[in-house]
């Protein structure tokens, strides 16, 4: 039986009535562009999780990594973002073209804060910007540009919490599903699952910039 919530919030105030108090620099750090603190931030950030929403509000999110400095920030209001290959389903891609809403949270390693830019998408195929972004020669075919209008941090409880960032203190992996094996039971693909996971392997190890 699906579970049926019997105590659901509707307002803000039933929130604030709950928890309330936000201090005044929780509003007023919500800046309309990329200061220096957030430039330096974005271009030692390896990894980001990239937000979008198409028309009937269905969202999607997506990680994004690269080197640090794949994000080019190329003026205080403006990012640009290389589209690398991944699994050609371009979920982003459809939302952006749709809505053109983005929100972005980026990662920096060993760092508990994050950067968190929010705005308008627009996918472009700029051939200068893009021959920027190569990666072992490798242009990409299609680049994201951001329109800021929000970025700020976002303190580090999360990351806290959970000890992203502390090894020694993970949780054991045995037991989980590999990717093949997830593969092989949700999309029953016509192969066996030695040949997903050698396949899967082999494009982790040699396909990261190619098709």
């Amino acid at each position: 039986m699906t579970y049926q919530a019997t105590d659901v919030l509707t307002t803000e105030r039933e929130i604030r009535a709950v928890i309330d108090g936000i201090h005044d620099a929780q509003k007023t750090k919500i800046l309309d562009h990329i200061d220096r603190h957030c430039r330096i931030w974005i271009e030692r950030s390896p990894f980001l999780v990239m937000s979008t929403v198409d028309q009937a509000g269905r969202l999607d999110a997506s990680p994004k990594g690269d080197p640090a400095g794949f994000v080019q920030v190329l003026d205080d209001k403006m990012l640009a973002i290389p589209d690398r290959p991944g699994n050609h389903r371009f979920d982003s891609f459809r939302n952006i073209l749709q809505t053109g809403r983005i929100g972005l949270v980026f990662m920096v390693p060993n760092r508990n804060e994050v950067v968190r830019v929010n705005g308008t998408a627009q996918i472009v195929r700029d051939a200068h910007l893009r021959e920027d972004m190569a990666i072992k020669g490798r242009v990409p075919d299609f680049a994201i540009l951001v329109h800021v209008e929000e970025a700020f941090y976002h303190c580090g409880k999360a990351i806290i919490r959970s000890r992203l960032w502390a090894p020694d203190h993970a949780a054991p992996t045995d037991g989980l599903p590999t990717y093949a094996e997830a593969i092989a039971d949700q999309a029953n693909p016509d192969m066996t699952l030695e040949e997903i996971d050698l396949r899967l392997r082999h494009n982790d190890k040699n396909r990261l910039y190619d098709e």
